[in-house]
């Protein structure tokens, strides 16, 4: 999750009219008229920009202007996910272009490599604070490498299909002073479109995201998650809860360019070897108002943990 400034404030408002008083005060032959016409035009403006402020007129129908919209912000690189919405009527596509997996071997002694293509989140914007997000892989490939190299396997296909809403409860536009804070729900479904191909889930999963973050200065913010998550076991009927939480922690070293370092976790998983924990690091680079590329790589921590995995992508809105 990155985050840059964007603000309407209430001081134009207040230039034009302290600049119009000051200057009747030092002209008094200006005629009632006159003065009748200048005080129209100040309040004339800050009705203007009071009307800009008020964004939740806009919806998915109603596009929101390009002179309204936020700083372009993201999913992605990091793990933790931006308490803060797609303005309404927008579409931003993030692309995780290419990322590839290294496993540490498992309790039989099992590595597996795995390769993902063009994983793609598409969020639309429905409302002032609201958005629906639908995350697809279109294609993965699994490399398993057993201790017994004939019994090698090799999994691909199409991955699983996620629904997801994001309901920003606070923070969408004022998130501009250090100390500001937002907050967000974010529930998720897991479809899956090819069961037991090896890449996407066997069956359907679910759960709920919360996002917030807090800005520390003008040049760093923190994300933190805190979720449950709703797996189908492993061999075994029926579902389990595992739990999330992450932190990430951002610095905006110029306008365009951002770094990140994150540590997540996840528990309850069933897996002999333990918790998961992870590391990673990365950075996101603007190339235009709504155009940005990043890349990051992540290191596991613990025995469950896979050993690494670098990624590489890009995100757009239209």
């Amino acid at each position: 999750m990155t985050r840059q400034r964007w603000q309407l404030t209430d001081r134009v408002k207040e230039r034009v009219v302290f600049g119009c008083l000051s200057y009747w005060a030092r002209r008094p032959a200006i005629g009632g008229t006159a003065a009748a016409a200048a005080l129209l035009a100040a309040l004339s403006v800050g009705a203007a920009e009071a009307s800009d402020q008020n964004k939740s007129q806009y919806t998915l129908f109603n596009p929101t202007p390009d002179r309204l919209l936020r700083d372009l912000t993201t999913d992605r690189p990091d793990t933790t996910e931006s308490p803060f919405t797609v303005d309404a009527g927008r579409v931003q596509v993030e692309t995780n272009l290419f990322g590839y997996t290294r496993s540490r071997p498992d309790v039989e002694g099992t590595v597996t490599d795995s390769y993902d293509f063009l994983i793609t989140n598409v969020r639309i914007g429905l409302t002032y604070r609201s958005e629906i997000n639908v995350v697809f892989q279109p294609h993965g490939i699994a490399r398993t490498r057993p201790l017994d190299p004939l019994t090698a396997t090799r999994s691909s296909g199409i991955g699983g299909v996620d629904i997801r809403g994001k309901f920003n409860l606070w923070g969408n536009d004022s998130f501009d002073k250090p100390g500001a804070t937002a907050f967000a729900l974010l529930p998720f479904i897991t479809l899956p479109t090819d069961r037991n191909n090896g890449i996407g889930p066997d069956g359907v999963e679910g759960g709920l995201i919360l996002p917030f973050a807090v800005k520390l200065s003008d040049k760093f913010g923190l994300g933190l998650n805190a979720g449950v998550h709703v797996v189908r076991n492993d061999g075994t009927p029926g579902h389990h809860a595992e739990y999330l939480a992450s932190a990430s922690l951002a610095y905006e070293w110029r306008e365009e360019l951002s770094t990140y370092y994150e540590v997540a976790a996840r528990f309850n998983t069933g897996n002999p070897l333990g918790d998961v924990a992870v590391l990673a690091t990365g950075f996101t680079y603007k190339l235009s108002k709504n155009l940005q590329v990043d890349a990051g790589v992540r290191f596991g921590m613990t025995e469950a943990a896979d050993r690494f995995s670098p990624f590489f992508g890009i995100s757009a809105r239209y």
